[in-house]
């Protein structure tokens, strides 16, 4: 694997410090009973000191190790000792008192839902199975093998990716969801997915979040390009697969995002991620059009009916007349979101690029159409593999524009 580039050693060094000075936001493990000071307080008189616990020096050749610690919500505003920081030392301005956490749904729904289901029956899998002790596909895996390395590239700078859709229900969380969960999965650096949809945004679902606190509109006015990733990560969820999680709302519908309100909190987050996933608002939106305007890299996600790809493509050949450089880093995923599809996928596919952009054919997975949470160890043979050539595919595409 290629090893890491400065800025992500920039990254592990900053974590490193932060951890040996007693500032780790989010602890891998639940907090001792008793706080240990960091090296370079103090304690008072009536205080007495306790032993310092050595601090892990990271190796900055190696990949930062991703925590297997189940996810843990934060209080960044009962953090001690840096609520009043000054903004100028590069350190966040903490609000005065945090938000009450809210259910990403209503408990009694996911009850509802029941059990995930594999997105292949049973028969199919175990066929799977016998096929490749019988008979292992070496192309196959060398296929595989070299997708995983374009996920796994490294990047100088933290990249955005933007998803969004023609209209709501076409699947754009699913795939937003599918995408985060596959470069957390892949990565060594940190990974975001980024909620933009402050209506009807359902990615902390889609991710397993159980509660959410902060949202972009609350980080707005906390956050800079100099803060650092220490601080950054108390106002985030942590993710059980992997990666973070920033949502647009607190559970309910909320006031719409403001097309500056996003710029600001996506510029400030990215240079401490390697790749950030936006779930946008639905076209045309302020917020999509702001993050189509700004991201390195575009996911367009059509429904796989007769109207909806006549609607991407006529979306597809808008943005294509505003910003003729979309071509280089625009993809189109056709999702299908029925078994009963009666739509010729290589029609709707030769359709959707004609305009010179590649189309990825997302399958209908019965784990995907359940609605819940995604897990990666769930999703049929086809879907996972789609997920992964869709990840190389726009990463790659990102990577690329400057």
């Amino acid at each position: 694997m290629t090893a890491p580039s400065d800025w992500q050693r920039d990254l592990i060094r900053e974590v490193g410090a932060a951890e040996a000075g007693g500032e780790r936001p989010r602890p891998a493990t639940p907090p001792a009973p008793a706080r240990t000071p960091a090296p370079a307080r103090t304690p008072g008189p009536a205080q007495p000191a306790a032993a310092p616990v050595p601090a892990r020096s990271p190796d900055p050749a190696q990949p930062a190790p991703r925590s297997p610690a189940p996810p843990r919500t934060p209080d960044p505003a009962a953090t001690p000792g840096r609520d009043l920081a000054p903004r100028s030392s590069g350190e966040v301005q903490r609000p005065a008192s945090a938000p009450e956490a809210a259910p990403v749904a209503d408990p009694r729904l996911l009850l509802a839902l029941g059990s995930p289901r594999h997105g292949d029956p049973l028969a199919r899998r175990a066929g799977a199975g016998l096929r490749r002790l019988a008979a292992p596909a070496a192309k196959e895996a060398g296929d595989a093998a070299r997708l995983a390395e374009a996920v796994q590239q490294p990047v100088t700078t933290g990249r955005v990716l933007a998803v969004t859709s023609l209209r709501g229900g076409a699947g754009k969380s699913t795939v937003a969801a599918l995408l985060t969960r596959t470069y957390a999965h892949y990565r060594h650096d940190p990974v975001l997915g980024l909620e933009a949809d402050a209506a009807l945004g359902t990615l902390p679902l889609r991710l397993g979040a159980r509660t959410v606190r902060w949202t972009v509109g609350d980080l707005a006015d906390v956050l800079t390009p100099e803060t650092r990733l220490t601080d950054v990560t108390g106002y985030l969820v942590q993710l059980e697969e992997g990666g973070w999680l920033l949502p647009a709302s607190r559970g309910q519908v909320g006031n719409p995002l403001a097309g500056r309100t996003y710029y600001t909190v996506a510029l400030a987050l990215r240079r401490h991620f390697g790749v950030t996933v936006v779930d946008c608002d639905s076209l045309p939106g302020q917020v999509a059009r702001t993050a189509l305007g700004t991201a390195h890299a575009r996911v367009l996600v059509a429904p796989a009916t007769a109207e909806g790809v006549h609607g991407t493509r006529q979306v597809l050949d808008w943005l294509l007349g505003l910003l003729p450089a979309a071509r280089e880093n625009t993809v189109v995923v056709l999702n299908a979101t029925s078994p009963d599809a009666t739509l010729d996928p290589a029609t709707a596919r030769a359709h959707l690029g004609e305009p010179g952009v590649p189309v990825v054919l997302l399958p209908y997975d019965r784990h995907l159409g359940q609605g819940g949470p995604v897990h990666t160890d769930h999703l049929g043979e086809a879907a996972r593999g789609t997920a992964l050539r869709l990840a190389a595919e726009a990463l790659g595409r990102a990577v690329r524009t400057r």
